[in-house]
């Protein structure tokens, strides 16, 4: 009889405490403690503060859930850097009809330079080493200007001795069938005819080599200098295609080996 006395006070006592006794306890919501120690077992990291110790002992970094409504402070706020979405990383085009690599710097070797020369051909010829990517202008006195400059790619390497059969400046581009056949096979539409202009694969200038197809020319991508990458041509530089062809005359001597 007195255990079931009990139980209906303890029923009925329950009933009139006020709800809001109940929800007071939870309130104010303990701070959430993180150690910035992140190789502590994060179990952890998420114990209650003992009684007695101080609210962030050893300088442990408190995270409070934010009022309801409120907005996080500006210095927590992650903004998104602009600068992040203008850096792109894309491959420049290259001319039709030729493989290139990246676009980086120009190596500094193949800058011109005058430097001595040796061997068997008289002042005003033009010797082009294509194994080392160097244009020679023979001068007297023992002596050469030097240019880097880029050759044919494997397979389209060539040597012999020929003459500048006619000068052109910014020249047009007509690109022989077989390479518009060719870069067709793999997806690369060249068009027939290309007007001169900075964005013309022959450049500012243009000295051709006897009746052959191949030319000695500037370039719309300076960094291909000093590698193999061309279709057969002797590229250059446009500003030493250009201080080039102020050098020399139809009927120069060309040997290329």
């Amino acid at each position: 009889m007195k255990s079931a006395y009990f139980v209906l006070a303890s029923l009925f006592m329950a009933a009139t405490v006020p709800s809001v006794m109940a929800s007071d306890r939870y309130a104010t919501k303990p701070p959430v403690v993180m150690s910035p120690d992140l190789s502590a077992p994060w179990v952890m990291q998420l114990r209650a503060r003992p009684v007695g110790s101080p609210v962030n002992p050893r300088g442990y970094v408190v995270f409070s859930e934010p009022r309801t409504g409120s907005t996080l402070p500006r210095r927590n706020r992650q903004v998104a850097n602009p600068a992040a979405r203008e850096v792109g990383f894309q491959r420049p085009e290259p001319p039709a009809g030729e493989d290139q690599p990246r676009k980086r710097a120009m190596d500094p070797q193949f800058l011109p330079q005058t430097v001595a020369y040796d061997g068997p051909e008289q002042p005003g010829t033009i010797v082009i080493d294509t194994s080392q990517r160097f244009l020679f202008l023979v001068e007297a006195n023992g002596q050469a200007q030097r240019y880097g400059v880029g050759v044919g790619k494997e397979g389209f390497g060539w040597s012999g001795t020929n003459a500048v059969s006619r000068k052109a400046e910014w020249p047009d581009w007509y690109p022989p069938a077989d390479m518009i056949e060719r870069e067709a096979q793999k997806g690369h539409y060249i068009p027939a005819h290309m007007e001169g202009g900075i964005a013309n694969p022959l450049g500012a200038r243009a000295l051709y080599l006897g009746s052959t197809l191949y030319r000695i020319h500037g370039t719309n991508a300076p960094w291909t200098i000093g590698h193999a990458v061309s279709s057969g041509c002797i590229r250059m530089r446009n500003e030493d295609v250009i201080d080039l062809y102020q050098k020399v005359n139809v009927g120069t001597k060309v040997v290329v080996r």
